[in-house]
Formats: structure tokens, C-alpha cells, sequence
């Protein structure tokens, strides 16, 4: 896990790097407000670490920036400030979690951990990838290496089945039952237009084909070939 931790107090900031990378994972530390916004908004991370009271942008407007970006990475907010209303405050801005000073390092890293697995859910309950074919069923935006993938309704039914299914054979009865709501064979040729114009959009311009026909049985999308 990559880990960026937004903290002024360079003891406590290289006490929780030291510790991360004793555990194997990476951290980077920012010693103010701005450079934390910064390296957030450019940089990818899987966790912050922030601390509430920070020069240059305090903690709380940096998650909140954040977030208004469209930038739900999970952040812990450590602060000395440890109420109620306190700790409301900085859920209401952003955060995922809120840790008061002084804190065991044990906790910290058992709250990281939570946050990581929390958003694993997350993703995977959102996204569905196969090789470096990507598709979050929540924007309904398709790209393959970073490269945004414009498709038809039905095209996206067509591709969200078979990403479904990745790896196995998809029958033709399949596809009719579960991305046209067929329960018999209309004997025409509409699978295969569409399974000829998916593949026009998702392996022409790259060099490595994930759609294959298999004779006489269906199709697969895998990400390597056998």
C-alpha cells in the first residue's frame, strides 16, 4: 500500500513513515497543507494520513478540496483535538476515519487496514476488469490502458456479460437470454454485429486482442492467450 502522510511535526511525520516501511509499505510525506493537496491530486495513494492542524491549508480543507475533485482516496485524520463535535467535524469534511493524539502505532495501522479493505470492497463491487480493460458500472465509462472507450447501450450490456464472465466460453443462447432478454433464436445475425463491432472498439488499436471467437462454441474475453 502506497500511504501519504500530510503532517507538519517532521518527529511524528518520520515515526509513521519509519513504521509503514518496517510493515512493507510505501509512504511519502508532505510537511504542509498545499504540498499534501498537491501530491494527492497528482500522485496515486491508496490511504492519507492527515493531520488536522497543518500550516499553508489546515487538514480538514485539504480532504474537503479533495473530495470536491472527485478524489475519494481514504483519509485518516490524526489531531489533538479529540471531542465529539471534533471528530463529527472531520467526517462531515471528508474523512474516513479519525484518530486522536497521542496514538499507538498498532491502532493506526489496524485503522489503515480497515480503510484499504473497506474500499477493495468498494471498487470491486463498482468495477470490473479484465488485463487492462476497465469498466465501473457506476460512471459507465470503459477504457483500455487509459484510453476512454465510447459504446452503445447494448455494446455495454454486451461487454459488461462477458467481463462478467471472463475467462469462460459465453454461448450464443447465453447472450440472447441474458443482453437481449431472448428466450429463443431470433436466426439472425444480431450477435454477431455486435460481437464484430465490440471488438472493432476494444482490440483494433491495441496490440493485444481480449475477444475471441471460439468455433462452434461462443465467445471468451480473457486477458491472455493460452
Amino acid at each position: 500500500m502506497r500511504v501519504l502522510i500530510i503532517e507538519d511535526d517532521e518527529s511524528t511525520a518520520n515515526y509513521i513513515q519509519k513504521g509503514l516501511q518496517e510493515v512493507g509499505h510505501m509512504a511519502d510525506i508532505a510537511a504542509n497543507g498545499d504540498d499534501g493537496l498537491s501530491m494527492a491530486s497528482s500522485e496515486h495513494y491508496q490511504a492519507l494520513i492527515v493531520d488536522r492542524m497543518l500550516p499553508r491549508m489546515d487538514g480538514l480543507a485539504v480532504i474537503s478540496t479533495l473530495r470536491a475533485q472527485k478524489n475519494h482516496t481514504p483519509a485518516l485524520i490524526l489531531s489533538a483535538l479529540g471531542d465529539v463535535d471534533d471528530r463529527v467535524e472531520g467526517l462531515k469534511a471528508g474523512g474516513d476515519d479519525y484518530l486522536t493524539k497521542p496514538f499507538a502505532f498498532s491502532e493506526l495501522l489496524a485503522r489503515l487496514d480497515a480503510l484499504s479493505r473497506r474500499t477493495m470492497m468498494e471498487i470491486q463491487d463498482t468495477t470490473l476488469t479484465v488485463g487492462d480493460l476497465e469498466m465501473d458500472l457506476l460512471s459507465r465509462e470503459v477504457k483500455r490502458n487509459d484510453t476512454v472507450i465510447d459504446l452503445q447501450p447494448r455494446e455495454f450490456r454486451l461487454l459488461k456479460y462477458l467481463m462478467e464472465h471472463s475467462n469462460q466460453v459465453v454461448t450464443r443462447t447465453m447472450l440472447l437470454e441474458n443482453v437481449w432478454d431472448y428466450n429463443f433464436d431470433p436466426q439472425t445475425n444480431v450477435i454477431d454485429v455486435h460481437i464484430s463491432r465490440l471488438r472493432s472498439k476494444i482490440d483494433k488499436s491495441f496490440d493485444s486482442p481480449l475477444l475471441d471467437t471460439v468455433r462452434g462454441a461462443g465467445y471468451i474475453l480473457r486477458a491472455t492467450k493460452t
